[in-house]
């Protein structure tokens, strides 16, 4: 009769007869071949006969048609009464004793094909129903809730049966099967309803974990991790636009809270269902260490201090991070042990979005925290990585931050046991949890520190120099001084061994002076025997060195030392030609004097500074504007005469004063360099500790106003601020209060002094305003940082040739994203005025490259 039958009501009555009066007389053994075998595969043909019709006949429904309306609100009801049967079949047979897959093999699959095909059919209701709704919400809701009754009671049964190694190959693949269609409904109810979610998740990672040593090798790993890895990130999303609104309304209590706590739970309960799937499944998830790392750097590029994620309330933000964020944490200390997560976290070239460079930056960060507490195995793995060590890839990432770096973002940072956390600067922060790093660094890792160290000490980006040196100084400290007088010999030696003119050079020397301020007093003595001052060749290195460092004995001795070959070599070369090709060393012998001017004044023999200034004087005779304008080491000299002469101002004759201001007031109609004009700027505050002579005030008066009122309306807002505060000093000091406001030529300069006085801002940028000028300014950046990259290596030596690899897609998306940046930073220029008229032409050209790699493709 029931396979015969076509109506609709009497299927469904047949149905209840045979699984309520029918099903319960059948014996277990018996139940699968003559029962669900023959029963099943016709209710599943009729379920989907009458889903068929149920959509045909939505698509027609209006409120006027009230006979289609019955027919559709009978259909659904047919249906609600078709799972109501099914659940309680399953609920029977929950209650057998001592089940078996085999026994009721027909049953879970047909279930899971029903449900997930009534939980699709509510999800799409809206459009199905073409907006009525209205008409049928009821029996839709029954229908969810029959559905939801269905999978439940499902979930109990399987959960019911076990499967052992003694089950065969067919029941193992049964099973997965079983599991990974649970997992296509989750997909499904994604968005539908919380619990229904999360008990389903539930239900896949048990029964996952329940036949662990059987199903691990048949189970689609990625698929189950890549669908934890997106509800979470699902969530957590809804969790953010909740708080969003509630900042926007601010509301901190009612519905809208109850709903942000629920799905800040959820998220946890996402997040501790991940990590104790990785536990277990560790193994097999090479392929998802991608996806793994990909979820840390979204999670955290939508989270304070991220430049991108959304304003919300610090109590909000409080409740994500310790509801969901710390259930998270224990992720990544599963995944250290694994070689594949390490690679791809190390990975060179990850091409990375700018919102994601910070995350990258603290994700690292953290594994350094959690690496001390690892085996010694595990610390190699992550110290000597296959690309680059995790020192390398932090000072790599470090530095992509400049938008961070530059607000700057804070961070929390428990500054003593017991004590709250307080903000700190992102460079504090990186720089506080790098040394701690490094003073858990095992010795046998220090060859891979001192590589990163010094790489990023000569690297173009500045601030990633001032990190590295600031870690540099602190293992210095921590460690041994022979450590100490180790890396400063050697740093010593690259000083000496490169050309002057390298551009990394500077910042070996910033280095090597502060490095030598924690050596040992006997390792100093050493040092300079090491290198010996009187020697020519040594002055490269000690023209970076403070010899403030030097105990006073050493000091008195190095200084004489350093001043006798630099007035050696400079009295050489004013007694030859003064070719300009012998003007390095002369250079170098000025910034030796300079050093032992600055450093050891008080100790240097009044006869020695007044051959120090002679010297000096010999300089101006020949020096021309015209010439030190052209010439770049000239003007390097003139600005290290500048400096010296400052130790030395009170003691310039009217002969020498009218010198050095001719030279610069010609100089400055001439445009010279910034450098030069800051050096000229530190001159002139200098002047006000003398009185200048009476012979020389004709000339030398009109030439210092003259110089502070072109300085200090300077464009270039450093040279201008220097000018500001080196006026003030002047002003302060002189006692020809007269020159005071003839340097004041306009209305303009006299009142930019009086605001730098009053401490008045001149503009007040909202912190929305800078953080998306930062957003801007990071594309330009970028660009610039890698065309500087690309000059330092064409400096250098010829590089190994590289293995070819094929770009990855990563490259391609952050190139592309590249442009996108571009094209977006363009719109807005426009928007806030009229183009260059280059503009156009330019744009054109962009136009036809583009279009040459478009065509390029196809």
């Amino acid at each position: 009769m029931y396979e015969e039958c076509e109506d609709w009501t009497e299927h469904i009555r047949i149905l209840r007869i045979l699984t309520e009066m029918f099903l319960p007389h059948i014996s277990l053994e018996d139940v699968e071949g003559n029962f669900f075998s023959k029963v099943l595969p016709k209710t599943l043909q009729f379920f989907d006969n009458l889903m068929c019709e149920l959509s045909s006949k939505a698509k027609g429904l209006t409120s006027q048609s009230t006979e289609l309306c019955s027919t559709v609100r009978s259909l659904l009801q047919t249906v609600v009464q078709l799972l109501e049967t099914l659940t309680g079949c399953v609920r029977y047979v929950c209650s057998v004793q001592e089940l078996s897959l085999h026994s009721i093999r027909s049953l879970p699959s047909s279930v899971l094909c029903v449900v997930k095909s009534t939980f699709t059919h509510c999800k799409d209701s809206e459009s199905v129903y073409y907006g009525h709704l209205h008409l049928i919400s009821d029996l839709l809701q029954s229908l969810f809730k029959e559905t939801y009754s269905l999978q439940k009671q499902l979930m109990e049964l399987v959960d019911l049966i076990s499967i052992g190694s003694a089950s065969s190959e067919d029941d193992i693949t049964y099973m997965v099967s079983v599991i990974h269609t649970v997992l296509e409904i989750c997909s499904v109810i994604s968005n539908m309803d919380h619990a229904l979610h999360a008990n389903t998740w539930k239900f896949i990672i048990k029964q996952s974990l329940k036949h662990h040593s059987l199903l691990q090798c048949h189970l689609k790993h990625s698929d189950i991790l890549s669908g934890l890895c997106k509800d979470i990130l699902l969530s957590f999303d809804s969790c953010l636009q909740l708080a969003e609104q509630m900042k926007v309304s601010e509301i901190q209590e009612g519905t809208d809270f109850r709903l942000f706590q629920k799905t800040v739970k959820l998220c946890r309960f996402f997040a501790n269902s991940l990590v104790h799937y990785t536990k277990e499944f560790r193994a097999c998830l090479s392929d998802s260490c991608s996806q793994l790392h990909q979820l840390f750097l979204q999670i955290y590029s939508k989270f304070p201090p991220s430049l991108y994620a959304p304003e919300i309330l610090e109590v909000h933000q409080d409740e994500i991070s310790q509801v969901f964020l710390v259930a998270l944490d224990p992720l990544i200390t599963q995944l250290l042990p694994f070689s594949p997560f390490m690679e791809r976290v190390l990975s060179e070239n990850l091409g990375l979005p700018p919102e994601q460079q910070l995350p990258q930056c603290l994700l690292l960060l953290t594994i350094m925290d959690k690496l001390s507490s690892q085996p010694e195995e595990v610390q190699t793995l992550w110290n000597t990585g296959k690309s680059l060590s995790l020192f390398s890839a932090l000072f790599l990432s470090f530095q992509q931050c400049c938008g961070e770096l530059s607000l700057p973002v804070c961070l929390p940072q428990v500054v003593s046991t017991g004590q709250p956390a307080v903000p700190i600067t992102l460079y504090h922060y990186v720089c506080v949890h790098l040394c701690s790093f490094i003073a858990s660094t095992l010795p046998s890792h220090f060859p891979q520190l001192e590589c990163a160290l010094l790489e990023a000490v000569l690297g173009s980006s500045m601030i990633t120099s001032l990190l590295a040196m600031d870690s540099w100084c602190f293992l210095a400290r921590y460690g041994t001084a022979e450590l100490c007088a180790h890396h400063v010999n050697v740093i010593a030696h690259l000083v000496r061994a490169w050309p002057s003119d390298c551009c990394q050079v500077p910042a070996l020397g910033v280095l090597l002076r502060r490095m030598l301020f924690l050596m040992a007093p006997e390792h100093q003595v050493e040092f300079a025997h090491e290198f010996p001052p009187e020697e020519v060749q040594n002055l490269v290195v000690w023209q970076h060195v403070s010899l403030r460092a030097l105990n006073p004995d050493l000091r008195a001795q190095v200084a004489s030392q350093l001043c006798s070959a630099g007035l050696q070599q400079c009295q050489q070369w004013l007694n030859s030609s003064r070719a300009l090709g012998g003007l390095p060393p002369v250079n170098t012998a000025l910034s030796v004097l300079l050093a032992a001017c600055s450093s050891a004044d008080a100790t240097l023999e009044a006869e020695l500074k007044t051959s120090v200034l002679g010297v000096l004087s010999q300089f101006w005779s020949f020096l021309q504007a015209k010439q030190v304008s052209d010439e770049p080491c000239l003007q390097k000299t003139l600005c290290l005469l500048l400096h010296l002469l400052e130790f030395f101002i009170q003691a310039l004759d009217a002969q020498l004063m009218t010198q050095v201001f001719a030279l610069q007031s010609s100089l400055l109609q001439l445009h010279p360099p910034d450098h030069v004009r800051l050096a000229m700027v530190d001159f002139l505050s200098s002047m006000g500790k003398v009185f200048i002579p009476q012979e020389a005030q004709r000339q030398v008066v009109p030439q210092l106003s003259c110089l502070f009122a072109s300085l200090l309306a300077d464009q270039t807002w450093l040279i201008h601020q220097h000018a500001l505060e080196a006026f003030t000093h002047f002003a302060e000091e002189t006692r020809h209060e007269d020159v005071v406001p003839w340097c004041l030529n306009s209305e303009e300069a006299k009142n930019k002094v009086v605001n730098f006085l009053a401490k008045t801002r001149q503009v007040q940028e909202t912190r929305e305003a800078r953080t998306e000028r930062l957003k801007q300014e990071r594309i330009t950046w970028s660009a610039q940082v890698l065309k500087v990259d690309g000059e330092l290596e064409s400096t250098g030596e010829p590089v190994a040739k590289r293995a070819c690899h094929p770009p990855s897609e990563e490259q391609y998306k952050a190139a592309v994203g590249t442009m996108e940046g571009a094209v977006e930073a363009v719109k807005l220029l426009l928007q806030k005025g009229s183009p260059p008229g280059w503009l156009a032409a330019k744009l054109e050209a962009l136009h036809a490259a583009i279009a040459t790699l478009r065509d390029s493709l196809r």
